[in-house]
């Protein structure tokens, strides 16, 4: 069975038959906490067709799950997101990214990425830079990413997690074809950097990941004046 990688974001499309698993789009829960689950419709957006080129980018044989939570005129928020990421666990991925920050803790939130780490799956967030933390990415057992402007494709820095993002790693921020990113850009090539490390050994799991990234990290600590300026 392939690696299977979850995203949570605003949907993709055009990837090959082979490289999608299933797709599903989360709805409601404003009003009666009640959130459906439904087919995709509508457009994609274009911020989840870039996080999916780049998790496919560095991991072309993972599979991936399209867990839409965005819109053009609905964002994304902590009650869909949530249920996105419970939709992964039971669809069986490995890693969930989850390109994206939300600026208050939520109780449903929270327990759905303590749901999913206590699984076994590994979740990837977006920790921008500078400003204030966001979650998921500040929850325990889940893997922050800031954008590094020191890293080339393919490379990543071991940061210091006790800055104020809690970034603990950094990767390329840049968008598909160089274009400017930010954190999450960056988290979605690591989902696929640890994706293609996963598929590769496949009994890793997350304190012997964070061992290798550790030991092969191309950059170890924060260089200020290179740290990626731009954050989505």
């Amino acid at each position: 069975m392939k690696l299977r990688v979850g995203i949570v974001d605003g949907g993709f499309e055009r990837v090959s038959p082979t490289a999608l698993h299933a797709a599903v789009q989360f709805a409601g829960g404003e009003s009666d906490g009640v959130v459906r689950c439904e087919a995709p419709h509508g457009p994609a957006l274009p911020h989840g067709k870039c996080v999916a080129a780049l998790v496919l980018g560095a991991a072309p044989a993972a599979c991936l799950l399209d867990a839409r939570v965005a819109t053009v005129a609905r964002p994304a928020t902590p009650r869909l997101v949530a249920a996105a990421i419970d939709w992964c666990v039971a669809e069986g991925a490995r890693v969930v990214n989850l390109s994206l920050g939300l600026a208050d803790d939520r109780r449903v939130l929270r327990e759905a990425c303590e749901w999913a780490v206590g699984q076994g799956v590994l979740l990837v967030a977006a920790a921008p830079a500078r400003g204030s933390p966001v979650y998921p990415a500040r929850y325990p057992g889940v893997l922050a990413v800031s954008g590094d402007a020191r890293c080339a494709p393919g490379e990543w820095s071991r940061l210091d997690p006790a800055t104020a993002s809690g970034a603990a790693w950094g990767t390329c921020p840049d968008a598909p074809g160089g274009a400017p990113g930010g954190a999450s850009m960056a988290a979605a090539r690591f989902t696929g950097i640890i994706a293609n490390h996963l598929m590769q050994h496949p009994d890793t799991g997350l304190r012997g990941l964070v061992a290798y990234l550790a030991a092969f990290a191309t950059w170890q600590g924060r260089e200020n004046r290179r740290i990626a300026e731009t954050d989505s």
